[in-house]
């Protein structure tokens, strides 16, 4: 359901037209000369309203249970969207399959990955999308280059396993990223992932736009705030504070002493995040995504540079919102930068007693 700040924002926008939006170029470039061209676009918005950019953590898929490679299908469609950053703020994002970041591609070692890349008419850009998970030249960016209104298609094998980005690759890609033009592909060693109670999908980005973070209205691409790293909002998938209970709610919501394993990547472009979950440790972490590493243990605060992954697990032997952070706080307290893991159960006041008697 529509908050009535959301509807409103949303009502007004459609009747400013594509006039009163920012943030798309009115015109695309071919795909050729999108390769080697930086100019920065004429800014416009998408028509495309939609209330939720903001990825489901735990809509990912599942473990994959099989023992030998298999031919693995993919679609993933440039969306240029209009929603909301927070109540009362708008911009227009850049996502794969609407969605920021974009989806948990899930594959084993040694599968093919046959990749179908779309780009509706409706877009005003090109797109592609740069594996790193891709041993070939630009990821398959390259290959997946399209205007509007054409479908391209890759195909490669996952020959090494861990946590990669996938990005849009243009010559305007900070731009892309910043928008919401990312997201993580996992690939799986043949023995698979250890097993865990719950897993759940985080990605952060900036976002750099012409007004200040709250002003309410639509917000346009900001270039020279991006060229300086000064960004309006720092978001933990797309929106501000989205997974929280003052958002869309917790990112999870797990019984004590359940382990919840956390795929994160930074998509950037500039900014690398200090993964910290307060009140508690990563107690398994893989630096970078890498699986074919020994993973640390009780790691507090985790650095991941722009363009790369970690992975890492956590529980609680007591119940609260644990709050999962980018430990460059004022990214969390003034950008929009957290997420949440909710765990519930019955207190343990010989593991924490936040009210002890006097003694």
């Amino acid at each position: 359901m529509l908050s009535t700040t959301r509807r409103r924002t949303l009502q007004w926008l459609g009747l400013g037209g594509v006039a009163s939006l920012a943030g798309c170029a009115t015109k695309s470039p071919t795909a050729a000369q999108s390769l080697d061209e930086t100019e920065e676009p004429t800014q416009q918005g998408s028509t495309n309203l939609v209330d939720q950019v903001a990825a489901d953590p735990t809509d990912i898929p599942g473990p994959i249970d099989r023992s030998e490679p298999a031919e693995v299908d993919v679609r993933l469609r440039p969306e240029e969207v209009t929603a909301e950053v927070e109540d009362g703020v708008t911009f227009t994002y850049t996502t794969y399959n609407g969605q920021v970041p974009g989806p948990l591609v899930r594959v084993r070692q040694g599968d093919t990955v046959n990749v179908t890349f779309e780009n509706p008419e409706e877009n005003t850009m090109p797109h592609n999308v740069d594996f790193h998970a891709v041993a070939g030249p630009g990821g398959g960016a390259e290959a997946t280059m399209t205007n509007p209104g054409e479908t391209a298609h890759l195909r490669f094998k996952a020959t090494y396993p861990g946590a990669y980005i996938y990005h849009c690759a243009v010559p305007n890609m900070d731009m892309h990223i910043s928008a919401g033009m990312f997201g993580l592909i996992l690939v799986e060693p043949p023995e698979g992932m250890p097993e865990v109670d719950h897993e759940i999908y985080l990605g952060q980005h900036e976002l750099y736009t012409d007004k200040d973070a709250g002003e309410e209205g639509q917000h346009a691409f900001d270039y020279e705030a991006m060229r300086n790293e000064d960004p309006t909002y720092v978001l933990m998938n797309g929106e501000k504070y989205a997974w929280t209970p003052n958002g869309r709610g917790p990112a999870a919501t797990v019984g004590l002493d359940e382990t919840v394993r956390v795929y994160f990547v930074d998509g950037g472009p500039n900014l690398s995040s200090s993964f910290h979950p307060i009140g508690s440790v990563w107690e398994t972490l893989y630096p970078e995504g890498s699986l074919t590493t020994e993973p640390q243990t009780h790691i507090q605060t985790r650095q991941v540079p722009p363009g790369s992954t970690t992975i890492a697990t956590m529980s609680s032997p007591v119940p609260g919102d644990f709050k999962l952070v980018d430990h460059s706080l004022s990214r969390v307290v003034r950008k929009g930068c957290m997420a949440v893991v909710r765990a519930e159960g019955p207190e343990d006041p010989e593991i924490f007693d936040p009210d002890p008697d006097p003694q």
